[in-house]
């Protein structure tokens, strides 16, 4: 009987210790965040500015353009929404390293160099799907949106853009985000093709159904125009045709290594 209660206890030990440097790996990436939100906060005219360049960009050279705010409060909310985008953003390749120290010392050696790699790939996928939000997805949006306003006539009254500056900043900071994490596809079927959940075949068979579903979730994920929609579908399809080598790729080394 005790015998079984030393082994419980040598077994609640390790369990315990994980639980211990897990709980410290979050309190340093929640710590991180808290400063970069502070420090974001300070800078948030700067970042607001950033995030808006693109619908001021659109509308260049058009008197009358503006944000504007319908409740006392918005603007405050916006400025704390804005500094907590902005820290999450900037925290994200820490918030990743602090994941490779806890999970790197249950792993191999061998494990360990395959990785690195996905930890470099992340941030820069990221970033990627982000920089295509800001320079390419949002000016096409904002251009088309305008194209539905109207200068009126006799009998009619015009119809223009009034943009919530609450709105506007929670649709782009949105649609950086899904961008971001929708890119990280082939980081995701990567590794479950090393752990055997998937396989090329299986990917290229199903092919037709993951088409249906991108278009599906970019429906929902981004605004509802086609150009946002087609500029979030295509390109995870190509990463999605992308991941297909991969894992080919990754097949054949497994293959050679057995």
């Amino acid at each position: 009987m005790s015998d079984t209660k030393e082994r419980l206890d040598e077994g609640k030990q390790p369990l315990i210790q994980h639980l211990v440097e897990l709980r410290s790996r979050l309190i340093k990436s929640l710590i991180l965040i808290t400063v970069m939100f502070v420090v974001a906060y300070i800078f948030a005219d700067t970042i607001y500015n950033f995030l808006v360049q693109p619908y001021a960009d659109a509308v260049q050279g058009e008197s009358g353009r503006r944000l504007i705010f319908t409740a006392l409060h918005e603007t405050f909310f916006t400025y704390l929404k804005v500094a907590l985008f902005a820290s999450i953003f900037v925290s994200l390749p820490f918030i990743l390293i602090q994941i490779w120290i806890f999970v790197a010392p249950g792993l191999y050696r061998n494990e360990k160099t395959v990785v690195i790699p996905y930890l470099i790939a992340t941030p820069i996928l990221f970033l990627l799907g982000a920089a295509l939000v800001y320079y390419f997805i949002m000016p096409l949006a904002i251009k088309f949106f305008l194209s539905f306003e109207s200068i009126g006539g006799q009998g009619t009254l015009p119809i223009q853009l009034e943009a919530k500056v609450n709105e506007y900043l929670s649709l782009i900071m949105r649609l950086i985000f899904a961008f971001g994490i929708s890119f990280q596809l082939p980081v995701l079927l990567t590794l479950l093709a090393r752990v055997g959940f998937v396989s090329s075949e299986g990917l290229r068979k199903n092919r037709k159904y993951v088409i249906v579903g991108v278009f599906a979730v970019a429906a929902i994920l981004t605004p509802p125009d086609p150009i946002s929609q087609i500029g979030l579908g295509i390109p995870i399809l190509l990463l999605y045709e992308i991941s297909i080598f991969a894992v080919k790729f990754i097949e054949g080394k497994k293959a050679k290594s057995e």
